[in-house]
């Protein structure tokens, strides 16, 4: 997206689909006897579509549109809320090396999320393929308004203020915060029902391929000032994340992790857009194709990735060109620059 020159003022702003709603699949088995054959039907339990996981029983809809949130990951905004109730969540990095994330809400509702920050160019490709509702403290009026053209629902802090409110425990700007029910409430039952971005299977087929390497650990250096660790968390099945080696928590107090973790290698260009700090802003390319890491169960399997415009899901393929299935479950995706150090431990 190309964008006019300017200043970009990083304080907080006050002005301004996937496949079905959930999965299922049917078994059809004939059985053949002396009279005449018996046809049985089996239908599988319904399941969110961005997670793989069943419905729960007096949850949320698995038709409700996709909530994205702009989430802080400046040090002062450590611990998050909310990301451990996400679907998805996508890390970018921004100006000066650091990362936001954008957290994705559809299966599960959070008290409270935060601390929101602004948007960048990035998140409306993101905003594009989700085609879901937007939460965000504010931003560039030429990134708001690529966000709006997506057709996403803006239930930003300038057209929706009651929904947000202030943590005065916290400096500004890293205090703002809402939570799902606030802002689904700011839609007004507007939005899509969500399709799916990734494919899952059961343990039983989604094994990395026979290339995949079990890991304990793997790093990507995303930049000189941000450096992923996950680690495998054998009895949780997950990856926890640390920070230039600082380990990451939610505001509960749990561990900050994801059942899948992708890294998608991208290009990133500028926008022409300067911070205070005199650093450009930068944009990821996400459509295009590239490298890409797996990581699930214990392995990592490097792949591919493909999306042919800003509105189609991503495709993931191992190395053989086999397409990827992860395990149910939350599934974090690292925009990491084209060429970044990768590394693992055994």
């Amino acid at each position: 997206m190309n964008h006019r020159k300017g200043l970009l003022l990083l304080l907080p702003v006050f002005g301004a689909s996937v496949l079905g709603a959930c999965g299922s699949s049917k078994v059809t088995t004939t059985t053949t006897t002396t009279s005449k054959p018996a046809t049985t039907t089996t239908t599988a339990a319904p399941t969110y579509v961005l997670t793989g996981l069943p419905v729960v029983a007096g949850g949320p809809s698995p038709t409700r549109p996709a909530l994205m949130v702009k989430i802080d990951n400046a040090q002062p905004a450590w611990p998050q809320a909310g990301l451990d109730h996400a679907d998805i969540i996508y890390e970018e990095m921004v100006e000066g090396g650091l990362t936001r994330y954008m957290a994705v809400f559809q299966s599960q509702d959070a008290p409270t999320v935060g601390p929101i920050r602004s948007i960048r160019a990035t998140d409306a490709d993101l905003a594009a393929q989700t085609t879901g509702l937007v939460g965000y403290s504010g931003g560039i009026p030429a990134f708001i308004s690529d966000l709006r053209a997506t057709g996403a629902i803006d239930v930003g802090v300038n057209l929706a203020p009651s929904a947000y409110h202030r943590d005065y425990s916290r400096p500004a700007p890293h205090n703002l915060y809402s939570s799902t029910t606030a802002l689904y409430a700011a839609a007004n039952g507007r939005g899509p029902t969500p399709h799916a971005l990734f494919d899952f299977g059961p343990p039983t087929t989604t094994e990395p391929l026979a290339s995949s390497n079990a890991v304990a650990a793997f790093t990507i250096v995303i930049s000189g000032a941000t450096i992923d660790t996950w680690t495998h968390d054998a009895a949780g099945n997950q990856w926890t994340k640390a920070i230039n080696g600082i380990a990451m928590h939610n505001a509960s107090g749990t561990p900050l992790g994801a059942t899948n973790v992708i890294i998608e290698y991208v290009p990133y260009v500028a926008t022409g857009f300067i911070d205070p700090a005199g650093n450009p802003v930068p944009e990821a390319q996400l459509v295009g194709s590239g490298s890409a890491e797996i990581a699930f169960g214990g392995r990592v399997a490097t792949g591919q990735w493909s999306k042919t415009s800003p509105s189609a899901a991503p495709v993931y393929t191992y190395s053989n060109g086999q397409p990827v299935k992860l395990l149910p479950g939350r599934t974090w995706v690292i925009f990491a620059p084209v060429g970044a150090s990768f590394t693992s431990q055994p």
